[in-house]
């Protein structure tokens, strides 16, 4: 999906002969999350990437279902998960279904002791709060408040936090995560009419070669398991990489919200788009400037997908009652729209400073036992006068 990048020293040519310093040769790997038939990145490696030593026992992290069917307004209060040392731990799936899970975690330690590679999904991870660095076999990615880095599946990955108090709103997708189509040229160019660009789009930096021998276990996850493979060498022994396909950072503050004369639909806030769900963006924007406009969002009926609205900050004219790191669901089949008295108020205001993200999944989501930990009841009845 990315454009073509390139960090450290790669040959002239691909699959041609590139030797070290004594004379061997550097390994290369082809890194694409669909074979051969589409994006793909080219490392090289001082060594080969397929050094497995030991293996570990493998345990279960598969999601606990709690309600798989259900028809109901939903809302739950994600800042409620608790916190955890460790980031694989701390990571707690509240909703799921075969295209995606939504995942809430808050941990307090840099990863140290190991490394990690989601073998199943992309991944989006926005940061809600905290700072640090994704280390990569690509390099190093910063990160800070509002930020997406999109990882994708099988990347070997390190995250170095700042600070022990961190939010994240996790994505994993079982399809690529993409730009939305309808920003694309033919020759896949950002267009001119799409909310970001390529300069928005933040690739790896500090490519560093960690050329070591010993012992590195790196957690994979697979099917709902996690399994300890431990290689013999570093890794991120890689010299230098070219391609597009590699993780990058977008920033929320950086996507420019489209905005008309009368109410503009959700689909104008799509950020990413990945098999059968959407990612939208709300940003602080101009309301709408015809002069009988009505800012408030109309009411709308959810027949074909659920809807997943994640607050992150600012005040949401449409909504009672919200707090940062909420999270509301509005399930196929039934109709949601502003709260009582948000119409009237929102008449006559000139801008809004909310900031959220939104997943609309075109398969209905199924609640985990984490989900109804952090429920906050009753507000399917708050439409009621």
């Amino acid at each position: 999906m990315p454009h073509y990048y390139s960090l450290g020293n790669i040959p002239h040519k691909r699959h041609t002969q590139f030797r070290q310093a004594d004379g061997s040769l550097y390994s290369e790997q082809l890194f694409s999350t669909e074979g051969f038939s589409n994006d793909y990145s080219l490392l090289y490696h001082c060594h080969p990437p397929t050094e497995i030593i030991s293996m570990d026992e493998p345990y279960d992290v598969q999601p606990r279902i709690a309600e798989e069917k259900m028809l109901k307004h939903r809302s739950f209060d994600g800042f409620r998960i608790p916190p955890h040392e460790d980031y694989l731990q701390s990571r707690r799936p509240v909703l799921v279904n075969n295209d995606c899970h939504i995942v809430l975690a808050s941990p307090q330690q840099s990863m140290q002791d190991y490394f990690f590679k989601n073998a199943d999904a992309d991944e989006m991870i926005f940061i809600h709060h905290g700072s640090g660095v994704l280390e990569t076999m690509y390099g190093e990615l910063s990160f800070g408040y509002g930020d997406y880095l999109v990882v994708p599946r099988g990347t070997i990955y390190r995250i170095r936090f700042d600070n022990p108090d961190n939010r994240l709103f996790i994505v994993e997708s079982f399809s690529p995560i993409r730009y939305p189509k309808k920003y694309l040229s033919p020759y896949g160019q950002l267009l001119e009419h799409s909310p970001y660009c390529e300069r928005d789009i933040r690739g790896p930096q500090l490519l560093t070669t960690c050329d070591e021998k010993g012992d590195f276990l790196i957690l994979t996850k697979k099917k709902g398991r996690i399994y300890g493979i431990h290689y013999g060498h570093h890794p991120f022994d890689v010299i230098g990489w070219d391609g597009c396909c590699y993780p990058f950072a977008f920033s929320i503050h950086d996507f420019e919200p489209i905005t008309g004369r009368v109410h503009q639909p959700p689909p104008v806030h799509q950020t990413f788009e990945g098999h059968n769900f959407v990612v939208c963006s709300f940003c602080p924007r101009l309301f709408d400037y015809h002069p009988q406009s009505i800012p408030a969002p109309y009411n709308h009926s959810n027949i074909d997908s659920d809807e997943l609205l994640y607050y992150v900050d600012g005040d949401f004219m449409s909504r009672k009652n919200v707090t940062r790191g909420m999270m509301t669901l509005h399930p196929g089949g039934i109709p949601h729209g502003p709260h009582p008295g948000a119409v009237q108020r929102s008449i006559g205001a000139k801008e809004t400073k909310e900031l959220a993200v939104m997943v609309d999944t075109f398969h209905p989501l199924s609640l985990t036992v984490e989900a109804l930990e952090i429920e906050n009841p009753g507000y399917t009845m708050s439409w009621a006068e």
